[in-house]
């Protein structure tokens, strides 16, 4: 299958794709949030809030989205998040998200819990691989995590902090979806009517490794686990302190960024820790409801250390315009989970490079649109801010007058 045979024109279209591929409770897993789901809802609307101010007469044509992060140069201001059910919706699903991040010369973040071990990755798919982390009740458990990402030749330790406790996301024990799995008549019929992946996914496990399982738990993590609805099953800790930064500091000899931080004084304080980025993140709205969107918090953040740390933002992220009012509101790149899950749960590798394409399409477009030549000249000038809770700390006083005066007229 190539990606252009998928009929998709923006991501929207990919979910459509994947919500008919794939059963219904590993799709609601993948695409919906938390309780009320007021938090998912609201990573989307609050985009809504920001408006372009373009500029004219400017020549676009040698623009380019190429970016540098962490000394290293990506075509795209791009990087796919940790999503730990790829190998779900597609059979090996972590190594066609890995090659098409390749491919489009981006990094891929592998989750702590894939499905496909994390050497396989690296041998199989390439690429500037990163790794996601768990702290978990013993630690000597995710150090040795830690150790396998470092002798695998991952280049990023992405430490999430945002889940000591699991969603309330109770569709999942409606839907009967468990890890480790168990079939039940409900989740047995979900299967039934979606062949395609029942016997492209589940029916190749069977056949070849078995059961589906968290591939890169050692031995004594997985002994530790007890059957359970997706999302609480994995292993969590309600005792991360900054002692474990410092500790997986003195052990990690590359870059660490950490994941989950929504609080100007927290990034601060990880930075001040060792942490070398931070990713502004409410974990798409899938963990605690009513919880304040990335997008809001962000010049803020931005403004205690975009100095000193390289900034990312995910959740809520559809399109390339979305992208564009990230990094205009000071990211340095954008992290995108769902949106390449939807790809490659329509397509595998076709899907996730066809996702990809459409980011790069939009971006591309938004910046002639917008009269910017590089990633670097995105920036607050670029935005009106609909309501002064978006507006960066240090946005200069003759410029917000400047957007006062817009919204006044």
């Amino acid at each position: 299958m190539s990606n252009k045979d998928l009929n998709a024109y923006n991501i929207f279209d990919l979910r459509d794709i994947a919500l008919k591929r794939v059963p219904r409770g590993l799709f609601e897993f993948m695409d919906r949030g938390t309780e009320e789901e007021v938090s998912l809802n609201n990573n989307r609307a609050v985009f809504d809030r920001l408006r372009f101010r373009p500029r004219t007469f400017v020549d676009v044509s040698k623009r380019t989205q190429e970016t540098t992060l962490f000394g290293v140069k990506h075509k795209m201001p791009l990087v796919i998040a940790p999503t730990g059910t790829a190998g779900l919706m597609w059979y090996e699903g972590e190594l066609a998200l890995a090659r098409a991040a390749r491919a489009a010369g981006i990094p891929f973040t592998l989750a702590t819990g894939s499905i496909t071990a994390m050497e396989r990755v690296a041998d199989e798919a390439g690429g500037e691989l990163w790794f996601q982390l768990y702290m978990w009740p013993d630690r000597s458990l995710s150090h040795e995590l830690v150790n396998r990402a470092k002798a695998a030749g991952y280049k990023a330790l992405v430490v999430t902090v945002d889940g000591v406790s699991s969603g309330n996301r109770e569709y999942n024990i409606r839907n009967g979806f468990t890890i480790p799995f168990t079939f039940s008549v409900g989740n047995v019929f979900d299967m039934m009517i979606h062949p395609r992946w029942l016997l492209g996914t589940m029916m190749r496990y069977l056949v070849t490794t078995g059961m589906p399982m968290y591939a890169n738990y050692p031995a004594a993590a997985k002994a530790k686990m007890t059957k359970g609805p997706m999302g609480r099953s994995s292993l969590r800790t309600d005792s991360i302190s900054w002692d474990d930064l410092d500790a997986l500091r003195k052990i990690w000899p590359h870059k660490l960024i950490v994941k989950g931080v929504l609080d100007a004084q927290d990034a601060a304080m990880a930075v001040d820790h060792g942490a070398d980025g931070v990713d502004v993140s409410n974990h798409g709205g899938r963990n605690l409801d009513g919880i304040v969107s990335p997008i809001e918090v962000l010049p803020e953040i931005v403004d205690a250390v975009g100095k000193r740390a390289t900034i990312f933002m995910d959740s809520g992220i559809r399109r390339g315009s979305d992208v564009v009012k990230a990094l205009a509101l000071g990211a340095n790149a954008v992290m995108v989970g769902r949106s390449t899950l939807y790809g490659v749960a329509a397509g595998g590798e076709a899907g996730a490079a066809r996702a990809l394409e459409i980011y790069r399409d939009e971006i591309h477009r938004n910046m002639a649109l917008l009269g910017c030549n590089t990633i670097g000249e995105l920036g607050p000038q670029c935005l009106q801010f609909v309501d002064s809770q978006l507006r960066p700390p240090s946005l200069p006083r003759k410029a917000l007058r400047a957007v006062d005066s817009k919204a006044a007229g």
